[in-house]
């Protein structure tokens, strides 16, 4: 593979919904244009691009993919993404990489949850986009009902550039709408590069669609808009003209068909992403912030420019070491050279470059603007870094990723599991930003917070598997406080004689509720030196420890004041673990007639979801003891801000998908404690003594 420059690159993300032929459309790209020798099948193994094990044993794509094809003089990197939700961090590396967007569905159902999540941050981003209507070889598969669909779904943007002509269910060619001319590539009349009519049944539907996009590319300049209210029909080079400025400014979204299994119309595709898209020097410049100033600047997308890249994406590979997926920005990276880590103020060795096509590497000596590819063990770069050179320092903005929230305690199988099970979940953590480790200390559980039960479970077999380590996965402990609602007064005597000498301390401890203050505050109003200054500390000591496990279900005991009273003391049998022994006494007298309760903890969910499923989220948020907080239209969608107990939403990812059919997404924040309503209190004071006795 050749060099290219900036204005003959094009990044194009491959977005949506799960198994809908994303990566098929890439396999056919791939085989069509002779990058590779055959057609590979994910499911198979044979695939070039989906080929971790993981994705060869669930059949879908679980990691974002590298493919780059030449075409036409151009290079197209496709960045093909996962489509399940569990592993939308492909898709959201892809879509802050991509300068394009390819939007792929299913002839038979063309709207899906993960469309609308393709259409909605391809416009987000507001990058230019195609739709590609896939499987429409299989039976019942319909191009006008699939195109249909999109355009009541997503406005009258979306516009047809090209209709398929069918002939006993089987693709036989197709009617270039802008040219007005028809292509057969089965049959008596097939010959690509012979036009004929556009055939008599289809003549209708062509003119309407041609008239669509007249429409559309008259908006988008004041010259063509003269002429279509006028009545004048569009030469070719003004439809031509007119659609590839409506496609860049996000005008038009032009609709093509075919079938990738089958090759058909992927030919067409590429021409059409390399008619229209935009090559990546287009851009002209693009916006970074200077490291030293915090000023916004901004660098021209060319190979004269400064070299500025951004990591978007990493992988922690146990042999090879971390591989760092980069895109230049501007300038020129090349190999055996030294960077500038702008983020983490450190110089990095860059030692060779490569160039990705799904699981093969080929080394190159350097990596010019708009390009994409990967760099082996760098030192301290993680993904959104920013590399640049050492005087010239820049930050790209970091790539959004979403924050896991759903928790599974994880534990060791064993106590060999145990010393490399730390290290393999921190090298995983690094190399999949939607992955979150945390120790409670509270629960003394390590818990891995991931965006799915999917992606938790993929987790589990790459530890397995690549690791070697096994785990299980319980539901996390909540961590519960216990507190006290009156005063009281416990006694603790520790006396203990046992020859020589014996162990003495005596104390009146009084417990009072604290509100201000979650730890314990300690202080003493003893007179008389019935106990010396020196036993404070242990009596301190000792209480602290107590207030660790609570009496009631063994939880953290909070917002309590512990005032040491009066007490009594031996010459020669008082010690400070006697006065700690004693504190630890005076602890379990009091606590039980200081009206002792359960606290839990109540988080700040916010949900966003489509309007018709309002009605369900507040209905649901009722069941689980939550309160709503408020509601209101943002981007279309239904917020709903609710607080609920952490008790009750320990699994709510799950089933806030199900609930929704995947299109609801929410967040959570811890916000305060709660006394735990009595009869759920009773409860969980009973399993606690059931595993005490255990």
């Amino acid at each position: 593979m050749r060099d290219y420059l900036s204005h003959e690159v094009r990044n194009v993300v491959v977005l949506g919904h799960s198994g809908v032929g994303k990566t098929a459309v890439m396999e056919s790209m791939l085989y069509y244009t002779k990058a590779s020798d055959r057609f590979g099948v994910t499911s198979e193994g044979s695939s070039l691009i989906d080929y971790d094990p993981e994705e060869i044993r669930r059949g879908i794509s679980v990691y974002a993919s590298l493919v780059p094809i030449e075409w036409k003089d151009c290079k197209i990197n496709f960045i093909d993404t996962p489509g399940y939700a569990d592993f939308i961090r492909g898709a959201e590396a892809g879509i802050a990489v991509g300068d394009s967007a390819l939007i792929v569905v299913d002839a038979k159902d063309a709207v899906q949850p993960g469309t609308i999540k393709a259409w909605e941050a391809a416009q987000k981003r507001s990058i230019p986009t195609i739709f590609f209507v896939n499987k429409l070889d299989e039976e019942n598969a319909s191009f006008d009902q699939a195109y249909s669909v999109l355009r009541d779904t997503f406005g009258k943007s979306v516009i047809p550039f090209e209709v398929p002509i069918m002939e006993n269910g089987k693709t036989i060619g197709s009617v270039n709408i802008l040219r007005d001319k028809a292509w057969y590539f089965e049959g008596p009349l097939a010959d690509p590069n012979k036009a004929q009519p556009v055939p008599e049944d289809m003549q209708d539907i062509v003119a309407e669609y041609k008239n669509q996009i007249a429409e559309a590319i008259a908006m988008s300049d004041d010259e063509l808009m003269e002429k279509y209210f006028s009545g004048e029909e569009f030469s070719e080079a003004e439809l031509t003209r007119g659609v590839r400025l409506g496609v860049r400014n996000g005008e038009i979204r032009p609709v093509y068909s075919g079938s990738a299994t089958h090759s058909v119309g992927i030919e067409r595709l590429m021409d059409l992403i390399v008619k229209y898209f935009p090559t990546y020097g287009e851009a002209g410049s693009v916006m970074v912030t200077d490291a030293e100033s915090n000023e916004p600047v901004m660098l021209e997308t060319n190979e004269k420019e400064t070299l500025c890249a951004q990591v978007f994406k990493t992988v922690v590979d146990p042999f090879v070491g971390r591989i760092s997926y980069i895109k230049v920005l501007t300038g020129v990276m090349s190999s055996d050279s030294v960077v500038y880590n702008a983020t983490k103020e450190q110089n990095e060795k860059i030692s060779t470059i490569f160039i990705v096509k799904g699981k093969h590497q080929t080394a190159v000596g350097k990596l010019f603007t708009g390009d994409i590819g990967a760099v082996v063990k760098l030192q301290v770069t993680q993904t959104n870094d920013t590399l640049c050179e050492k005087g010239k320092h820049y930050l790209v903005d970091p790539i959004k990723f979403s924050e896991p929230m759903l928790a599974m305690a994880v534990f060791p199988n064993s106590k060999n599991d145990e010393d490399k099970m730390s290290n393999a979940l921190a090298r995983m953590v690094e190399e999949d930003p939607t992955l979150r480790l945390e120790n409670n200390k509270e629960t003394k559980q390590t818990v891995l917070y991931g965006i799915g039960d999917q992606h938790i479970d993929v987790v589990l077999n790459k530890l397995k598997n690549k690791y070697k380590v096994e785990v299980r996965l319980e539901t996390p402990k909540v961590p519960y406080h216990e507190t006290i609602r009156k005063t009281a007064v416990g006694e603790g005597r520790h006396k203990k004689q046992s020859g020589g000498h014996g162990q003495f301390g005596h104390v009146f401890v009084e417990f009072s509720p604290n509100p201000d203050e979650e730890e314990m505050v300690f202080e003493e109003k003893v007179f008389g030196g019935a106990v010396p200054r020196q036993y404070f500390p242990a009596v301190e000591t000792g209480l602290r420890e107590c207030m660790q496990h609570g009496l009631l279900a063994g939880y953290k005991v909070v917002n309590i004041k512990a005032t040491l009273l009066d007490g009594k003391y031996h010459d020669v049998d008082s010690s400070e673990m006697a006065f700690k022994l004693a504190a630890r006494l005076s602890y379990k007298a009091g606590i039980p007639e200081a009206k002792p309760i359960l606290l839990e903890p109540i988080m700040n969910v916010t949900v966003k979801v489509p309007d018709e499923f309002t009605g369900t989220i507040i209905g649901d948020f009722n069941k689980r003891r939550g309160a709503i907080m408020g509601m209101d239209m943002v981007d279309g969608y239904q917020e709903i801000t609710a607080q609920v107990p952490l008790a009750e939403i320990q699994k709510y990812p799950i089933e806030l998908r199900a609930m929704t059919q995947g299109r609801g997404v929410y967040s959570q924040s811890f916000d305060r404690y709660e006394p735990v309503p009595s009869n759920i209190a009773d409860g969980i004071i009973a399993q606690h003594k059931k595993e005490t006795e255990e």
